[in-house]
């Protein structure tokens, strides 16, 4: 058991390659944060040391599959949390084994170790009908109704991610002819999305109300005391105003309205009209096309379902059927998509 320290090199993964090496944002750094910090917690215990006495030989293979086993039975994670953690410590295994030979044999043990199958959860997204009740509803007097109203369409027109829309500072917008927002996202990735002139004329009004239009570095959108919204204030914006539309139930998919359903609306209507995958991949700033094509088979099903509601009455069967069970080229056409 190798008895080298462990506080360099778990500082050394943070500082080094997490935030330099691989240029991580502060809450991707922060997800493996708390993953180490349940890990360590568990060794200490778990080998009856302090934990400031923990060394790298602490970490074996049998307690990495302990601590696994942990997280699900006696922290009850879910499978999706216990995959995120097992994805951290894949890194981290990997990192040390890097750097420390003798923990080759561990890091590659624990690279093995699969994730666990799970259930895609559904994705929920805002029909038209929905989008167009929820801006009815808005107010329009106040204080904060100008900047939620904004708030809310930029969202939209983006599919930005919370954390990209609570980081947008004024020098990120360009509200002339053609108008567009620069969005710093995942990977310290940037991407430009097109704004609709609503959307620039709103965004103008709003920066000149704040009396930020000349601040370059100011927020975009200002909480109390003139300090940026955070990502958690606008998850709380958003699930104010979204109640009006979800007691109602208007759309097919009732549930909670988070800033990510807007991420995911944006998809579906980009879909809907027409827009090319490729070009909505770019839009969203995903990494990979087939996160972008989960949306083309929500599209897909709802067109194979208006193609089921035009089928005949059953007394036609007989002598009308539809047309589009039998005819291979449609057939085909409809596999292609």
């Amino acid at each position: 058991m190798t008895t080298a320290p462990l506080g360099p090199h778990v500082h050394a993964f943070f500082v080094d390659h997490l935030a330099t090496q691989k240029g991580l944002r502060i809450s991707s750094i922060r997800s493996y944060r708390d993953a180490l910090r349940l890990l360590l917690a568990f060794v200490a215990k778990d080998a009856g040391k302090a934990l400031t006495r923990l060394v790298l030989g602490d970490f074996t293979f049998d307690r990495v599959l302990a601590f696994l086993q942990h997280l699900e039975h006696d922290r009850h994670n879910a499978i999706e949390t216990r995959n995120q953690r097992l994805a951290a410590l894949h890194t981290f295994f990997t990192y040390v084994a890097s750097r420390v030979p003798e923990m080759v044999d561990v890091g590659q043990r624990v690279a093995a170790i699969p994730t666990k199958r799970a259930a895609s959860p559904p994705t929920r997204y805002l029909e038209r009908d929905e989008i167009n009740a929820l801006f009815a509803h808005l107010p329009t007097r106040g204080r904060r109704a100008l900047r939620d109203r904004v708030l809310l369409l930029t969202l939209y027109n983006t599919g930005a991610r919370v954390q990209e829309v609570a980081d947008l500072r004024v020098e990120h917008l360009d509200l002339n002819r053609p108008a567009r927002v620069r969005l710093h996202g995942k990977g310290d990735k940037w991407r430009t999305c097109p704004l609709w002139d609503d959307t620039a004329n709103e965004l103008a009004r709003l920066l000149a109300a704040e009396g930020t239009a000349t601040a370059p570095q100011a927020p975009v959108f200002i909480a109390h005391g003139q300090r940026p919204l955070t990502r958690f204030g606008i998850y709380k914006l958003v699930r104010r105003h979204a109640r009006s539309i979800e007691n109602k139930n208007a759309g097919s998919q009732p549930g909670r309205v988070t800033p990510h359903v807007f991420r995911h609306t944006t998809a579906v209507h980009l879909l809907e009209a027409g827009v090319e995958v490729n070009v909505i991949r770019g839009w969203l700033g995903h990494a990979d096309l087939t996160t972008t094509n989960r949306y083309a088979e929500i599209t897909v099903r709802s067109k194979e379902a208006a193609l089921r509601a035009c089928e005949a009455p059953a007394e036609f069967a007989g002598a009308c059927k539809p047309m589009w069970r039998d005819d291979p080229a449609l057939l085909a056409w409809l596999a292609a998509l």
